[in-house]
């Protein structure tokens, strides 16, 4: 049987939680815009347009160069070593945040003037 796996993507990391987890830990204002998630090991952080940029800051730091979308409805996989889209395999599930959760959130924690933060 052949090897399928794509070097930087575990399908079998489970997601470190529902939101990102450096913004609810305290790093940064504590709200995002869109989140992402580490191919590698499901790391949850948010987006470059957020405040903080969590996902690829810990993208580089860990030398994993694969995020992947968690936001509802979107699958794509993006490489940050060559600034491309690449396809991938199913991760495990949840593939996104609960349809519950507000964009940008979490809930109680986004300023009125959220747009005026963004990158």
């Amino acid at each position: 049987m052949a090897d399928d796996r794509i070097p930087g993507i575990d399908p079998t990391a489970q997601p470190s939680g529902d939101g990102c987890a450096d913004c609810l830990a305290g790093d940064g204002p504590g709200w995002w815009f869109h989140l992402r998630r580490c191919a590698e090991c499901g790391h949850i952080g948010c987006c470059d347009s957020s405040p903080s940029q969590h996902g690829t800051k810990h993208a580089r730091a860990a030398g994993h160069p694969f995020l992947t979308s968690f936001e509802p409805g979107e699958e794509w996989f993006w490489n940050i070593e060559t600034d491309q889209y690449y396809e991938g395999p199913q991760l495990a599930l949840p593939t996104a945040h609960p349809a519950s959760q507000p964009t940008p959130g979490p809930r109680g924690k986004v300023p009125a003037d959220w747009q005026l933060h963004l990158h």
